[in-house]
C-alpha cells in the first residue's frame, strides 16, 4: 500500500468537496477547507479515526468493502476509484457496463433531495442507494442479496415485495416487470445475468412464466404509481428519473403533487421517518 500518496490523495480529494455536494449545510462557523475527516468518515460507515489515521499514514490497508464505501464516499469518478484501489494494493474492479459503484452524479442528485423520496437502481432494479425518505417509504432495498438483488425476482417470489402496492394493480405490475426484463435480456447492462434471472424466474414462478408468454416489451419509469404506507396507506406519486449517459443507473424520484393528500402523508413520513408512528402523530 502507497501509504503517502494514498494520504495525499484522500486528503486532496477531501478537501476539493464542499458540503453542498453531499447534502450538507455549511455553516458561517466552518473553517475547514471542503469536508471534515469525521463527514467523509460518516459517509463512508466507518470510525473518525479510522479514516484520520489513512489520512495520517498510520491505517493498516482496507479491504475491498471500505475502499469502495471511501470512493463512494468521495464520490470519485470511474478513473479516480481505480487509482485509490491501485494505491491501497487491490485489483480495480472490472469495468463492465454494469456497476455497483454509484455514479457520482446521481449520488449528487439524491444527496439534495431530502423531501422527496430517491433512489438509484441498476436496470436490473438492484437498487443501490436510497434517501431516508424512500427507506421510510419504501424499506430498504438495498439489504437483500443474491438473486433477490433484483426488484424483478423479488416480485414474483417474495410475497412481502408487493406488501406495498395495491393488490388490484398487482397484474400491471408484474407485466410490467417481466416486459422490462425482456428489454433488459436483449440490450441490458449485465446480459448474463438477465438470463441467470429468467431462468431462476422460470422455474420459481408460474405466474412470472405466464406473463413472460404474453412476450410484451417496454421500458417505462414514468408511470403515476400508488404506494401503500403499512400506517399511513395509500401515497400516489409520480415516477420521474434521471440517466447515467450508458443507462446501467437510474436515478428515480417519487414526487407527489402539492396540496394533495398524498403530498401531505409524504410530509408526515418526512418528519417522522422510519418511526414507529403513535396515533397521536397520523392525526
Amino acid at each position: 500500500m502507497e501509504k503517502m500518496e494514498l494520504a495525499e490523495f484522500l486528503r486532496h480529494r477531501r478537501e476539493a468537496m464542499q458540503p453542498r455536494d453531499v447534502g450538507l449545510i455549511s455553516g458561517p462557523r466552518r473553517r475547514t477547507s471542503g469536508l471534515r475527516r469525521e463527514e467523509v468518515a460518516q459517509l463512508a460507515g466507518m470510525s473518525t479515526d479510522y479514516y484520520a489515521r489513512l489520512e495520517q499514514q498510520r491505517a493498516p490497508r482496507p479491504s475491498v468493502d471500505i475502499t469502495t464505501a471511501l470512493a463512494r464516499a468521495l464520490r470519485l469518478t470511474l478513473d479516480e476509484r481505480d487509482h485509490l484501489f491501485v494505491l491501497i494494493g487491490h485489483n480495480a474492479p472490472a469495468r463492465f457496463q454494469w456497476d455497483e459503484h454509484v455514479s457520482p452524479t446521481l449520488l449528487t442528485v439524491l444527496d439534495r433531495l431530502h423531501d422527496t423520496p430517491a433512489l438509484v437502481q441498476t436496470d436490473l432494479l438492484d437498487t443501490l442507494a436510497m434517501n431516508p425518505l424512500a427507506i421510510a417509504l419504501l424499506g430498504d432495498q438495498t439489504r437483500h442479496t443474491g438473486l433477490a438483488r433484483s426488484g424483478y425476482y423479488r416480485w414474483f417470489t417474495d410475497p412481502s415485495e408487493r406488501l406495498r402496492f395495491p393488490e388490484e394493480l398487482h397484474e400491471q405490475h408484474g407485466r410490467a416487470h417481466a416486459a422490462r426484463l425482456r428489454v433488459t435480456l436483449n440490450a441490458g447492462s449485465d446480459v448474463r445475468r438477465a438470463a441467470e434471472i429468467l431462468a431462476a424466474l422460470r422455474r420459481d414462478s408460474a405466474e412470472f412464466v405466464r406473463m413472460w408468454e404474453l412476450h410484451e416489451v417496454a421500458q417505462r419509469y414514468d408511470d403515476c404509481k400508488t404506494v401503500v404506507h403499512p400506517e399511513l396507506g395509500a401515497i400516489d406519486v409520480d415516477g420521474q428519473v434521471l440517466f447515467t449517459e450508458n443507462r446501467a443507473q437510474t436515478l428515480v424520484v417519487l414526487a407527489t403533487r402539492p396540496g394533495t393528500e398524498s403530498h401531505s402523508k409524504l410530509q408526515l413520513l418526512n418528519v417522522v421517518g422510519d418511526q414507529k408512528m403513535t396515533p397521536e402523530r397520523l392525526v
